[in-house]
């Protein structure tokens, strides 16, 4: 029986990494164990950085409203002890929305939690 080689599997796994790997500088993008490294790397990144996201938004949200929020002699802790005390159905996402396209409005519900 004659031997079987993965010339095919391998030039098609090969293929398929140096397609990840396109738009990396020099040999990054050339050879298959320096993209190897690379790509692996960059999807650590990528990874890790779609959680970061997540907190890095929440952390401005927060600081949008407690600088709204100090306008009116409260600090962002108490304002948001406040809105649980009250029953305000409203999370951070919309109330930094309000502080910056909206201060009547936020004012609105700075005045209803006071």
């Amino acid at each position: 029986m004659p031997r079987s080689n993965s010339s095919v599997p391998k030039h098609r796994k090969h293929r398929k990494l140096l397609k990840l790997a396109k738009g990396y500088r020099g040999a990054r993008s050339r050879t298959f164990v320096n993209a190897t490294d690379s790509v692996e790397k960059a999807l650590q990144y990528s990874y890790r950085d779609r959680r970061t996201k997540k907190r890095d938004i929440r952390r401005l949200w927060i600081a949008r409203i407690n600088a709204m929020v100090r306008q009116y002699g409260l600090s962002y802790s108490k304002f948001i002890k406040a809105l649980t005390d009250k029953q305000v159905g409203l999370n951070r996402k919309v109330l930094a929305e309000l502080a910056v396209n909206d201060p009547s409005g936020f004012a609105e519900v700075v005045n209803l939690v006071k």
